[in-house]
């Protein structure tokens, strides 16, 4: 039986994360985007002193396997919707594994696991980044050109990589790690990828530069140099299977499968703080929406707010599905990528919509509509955009190789 409520496991947690977004997040949601790259510590350490006292990540990766709970992954997206439903950007200097931790329990052995992802579990605030967009190439992994070379006792890496999502965190304000994906072979092409766990602190890579971005100014995205990085044999992800082509890029992608609902989940929280104060602000005009009458009779404004609803929770049953079938030990590539397609989709339009119903006001600072705009975007770009996740959804449903349809 399909069941609509939110299991009390859930809500429980809710309880926690609602408060916070309401009392840390939304309040200083405009101070922390007009100092960019500002580290909410208070924030951070709210989250990591709960994530230590309960034992939960409220990151994706590593948090919602170590949670043990038969609806891990849809807890984690009900978190993660409700944390970007206070503030987005804020949200993702969110301490704990991250993307980082996905790509370790996507690809790392149980000793690689427990080595790397105990730190998360104690101590000071710590972040895990993940780096795999170059200056030269995005969406073709296969054109990665940050080598790993065997020498001797170790690999020696050498790249450079670009747009990555708590890069400063984990490297420098923190004793994180970063997960690199480099080649072993660059005539390979995907054969050759790896994953390798750079430690900070580890000579030969440096942060080299932070964007100045159009939204999630909170959030930290940093360029990253490697120069005769030098790691220990075990650093490779998964080293037993080192000799098997074919896993490296599925284990790339295996860590997508993992984190675009979240990615789903945070859109969703945006789309719906916009919502809410577009028919906030309609109701105090005198302008409700009429759920008991049918569509040709509402106002065109509120016809557009019934759209905008009606989108929003097309595309949050879509994400939950995605999460189940993760708790349900299922593939769901294809609804991973479909429900990240829709919240891209689905938060942009809301976002723009609330901004264009409210006129002047919306595009003013004076609210956060503009603000949510500007951080809606990101969600059809990272972790794969939204002309990526179509061809990976028409691959998988028509049967195409990546070679018959690009």
């Amino acid at each position: 039986m399909i069941e609509f409520a939110v299991p009390e496991s859930i809500e429980e947690r809710l309880q926690f994360v609602r408060r916070v977004a309401q009392e840390h997040m939304r309040p200083a949601a405009r101070p922390y985007d007009d100092t960019e790259h500002q580290v909410p510590w208070d924030f951070v350490r709210v989250m990591w002193n709960e994530s230590l006292r309960t034992g939960y990540s409220f990151r994706s990766g590593a948090g919602a396997q170590a949670n043990g709970s038969q609806v891990a992954s849809q807890t984690l997206l009900h978190v993660i919707e409700m944390l970007s439903w206070g503030d987005a950007g804020i949200y993702l200097c969110g301490p704990g594994a991250g993307l980082g931790g996905a790509a370790i329990e996507a690809t790392g052995t149980p000793e690689q696991k427990k080595r790397f992802l105990e730190r998360y579990r104690e101590g000071e605030p710590k972040w895990a980044c993940m780096a795999m967009t170059e200056p030269h190439c995005g969406s073709d992994t296969a054109a990665i050109r940050t080598t790993a070379v065997r020498q001797g006792d170790g690999w020696v890496l050498n790249g450079e990589k670009i747009f990555v999502t708590s890069g400063h965190k984990a490297l420098v304000d923190s004793q994180g790690l970063m997960v690199v994906w480099a080649t072993v072979d660059p005539k390979a092409g995907r054969a050759g990828m790896k994953p390798f766990v750079v430690e900070a602190g580890t000579p030969g890579v440096r942060v080299t530069k932070l964007e100045s971005k159009m939204g999630i100014r909170a959030s930290d995205t940093a360029s990253v140099v490697l120069e005769d990085c030098r790691l220990p044999l075990e650093n490779l992800l998964g080293q037993a299977e080192v000799a098997d082509p074919t896993k490296g890029f599925k284990g790339a992608m295996a860590t997508f499968d993992n984190t675009r609902p979240s990615v789903a989940a945070s859109a969703l929280g945006i789309a719906r703080a916009s919502l809410e104060l577009v028919k906030e602000l309609l109701a105090l005009s005198g302008m409700e929406v009429r759920y008991d009458r049918p569509r040709h009779l509402q106002p065109a404004i509120v016809r557009d707010v019934i759209d905008m609803e009606a989108q929003l929770r097309a595309a949050w049953l879509l994400t939950l599905k995605a999460g189940w079938l993760m708790d349900s030990k299922l593939p769901n590539t294809v609804e991973s990528s479909m429900c990240k397609v829709k919240a891209g989709d689905v938060v942009t339009r809301v976002t723009q919509k609330g901004v264009e119903l409210m006129g002047p006001l919306g595009y003013s600072r004076r609210l956060l509509l503009e603000k949510w705009m500007r951080d809606a975007k990101i969600n059809d770009l990272f972790e794969g955009t939204g002309q990526i996740n179509r061809l990976v959804i028409a691959r998988r449903i028509l049967g195409y190789s990546s070679r018959e349809l690009k």
